[in-house]
């Protein structure tokens, strides 16, 4: 009886416990997540580097649509007009997305582009052809690979839901225009410049957890609306099935 016990209550527990799986689109092996879970109320606290996320964004906008604009005006090459016109109707949607986020958290936003993108856009402004078309992809390539790291900052460790939204977003957003302007063909790869070494690199392995983040798993707060009172009662209950389940196939019997 013990062993159909323990049977029965491992099978409960991995039913209970194991996640749904990632559906996957027909035409893409990308796992695609069927909920995302994210809401946008507000809610949470607004941290500095959170307040400076939403500005940049805004910034992004504000020289990435005229700079895509002057792409579809001034470039001789059919496949740059056409990347130039997707990423400025697209900047378009995330600005209004951006700009909703920081009016629901009180956030004031520039109109005009900062010192450097004010003169990336001047570089355009004076160029022609193919030169152009050069400095157009290698700026806002440059400014996407930037934007990265901040982003996927923000999406894990923002408190606020609105922001982390935002973040959710403007990642799909910036993944899109950095393939959209390696399709044109411009790209050197070769004369990019060296990503800096590790600042160990005698360690190995996966990223290293900091003891903040230990903390955090080992009271459940490193999964949203997890503690360990949760994964107890989840253990009882599974226990309680198995040995119903049990009872029952030796009462059938």
């Amino acid at each position: 009886m013990r062993s159909w016990l323990v049977g029965a209550t491992a099978v409960t527990l991995a039913f209970l416990l194991t996640p749904a799986a990632p559906a996957l689109a027909a035409d893409n092996p990308v796992p695609i997540p069927p909920n995302t879970g994210l809401t946008d109320t507000g809610k949470g606290s607004v941290s500095a580097a959170d307040i400076d996320f939403v500005i940049k964004v805004r910034l992004a906008g504000l020289w990435e649509i005229p700079a895509s604009n002057m792409a579809q005006e001034k470039s001789n090459d059919p496949n740059v007009v056409k990347i130039g016109k997707s990423i400025a109707a697209q900047h378009v949607s995330l600005d209004a997305l951006d700009r909703e986020a920081a009016k629901k958290l009180n956030i004031d936003l520039p109109n005009q582009p900062n010192g450097d993108q004010q003169g990336w856009l001047n570089e355009m402004k004076n160029a022609t052809g193919a030169q152009f078309d050069q400095i157009y992809v290698d700026r806002l390539r440059a400014a996407h690979g930037k934007i990265f790291p901040a982003i996927a900052t923000i999406r894990a460790g923002t408190r606020n839901d609105s922001v982390r939204k935002l973040a959710q977003e403007a990642n799909q957003f910036v993944l899109t225009h950095i393939t959209l302007l390696e399709s044109s063909g411009v790209v050197d790869y070769g004369a990019l410049p060296t990503v800096a070494a590790p600042a160990n690199p005698a360690q190995k392995g996966p990223v290293p957890i900091d003891d903040q983040m230990i903390q955090a798993a080992s009271n459940g707060g490193g999964v949203p609306g997890l503690s360990n009172t949760v994964v107890l009662l989840v253990l009882a209950a599974a226990l309680v099935i198995g040995v119903i389940t049990t009872m029952r196939i030796f009462r059938s019997r």
